[in-house]
């Protein structure tokens, strides 16, 4: 039982580790947001372009080598390009995370 209470004594300097941790994953997160991924479907007929938030911020969209009548397959190609540069952004974002916890000494597999 006694044991158990030396334990509590260190509870102050877990709160710290805990905000330290807060804080270094938000400023990750901040820094995350305004880096930008890009990815093309279609050869590089159309381009997108995500934050590190997975927000669309920007779709180029190559008229020269599209047919403007098929709009089904340029329909096609915008959702495949933003899911491409979606799931890099979601790697780079795992692979920063992870980094992060890392230095803090938190175990690989530990952040969602």
């Amino acid at each position: 039982m006694f044991d158990a209470l030396k334990n509590l004594g260190n509870i102050g300097e877990m709160m710290k580790q805990a905000r330290q941790l807060q804080d270094k994953m938000k400023t990750v997160q901040e820094n995350l947001a305004r880096q930008q991924i890009s990815a093309d479907a279609g050869a590089g007929m159309v381009e997108a372009t995500v934050n590190g938030k997975l927000e669309l911020v920007k779709i180029k969209i190559d008229k020269s080598k599209i047919d403007v009548n098929d709009t089904e397959m340029l329909e096609d190609l915008i959702t495949a390009a933003v899911h491409a540069a979606q799931v890099k952004a979601a790697g780079m974002v795992r692979h920063e995370m992870e980094k992060a916890a890392g230095e803090m000494g938190i175990p690989p597999g530990m952040l969602p």
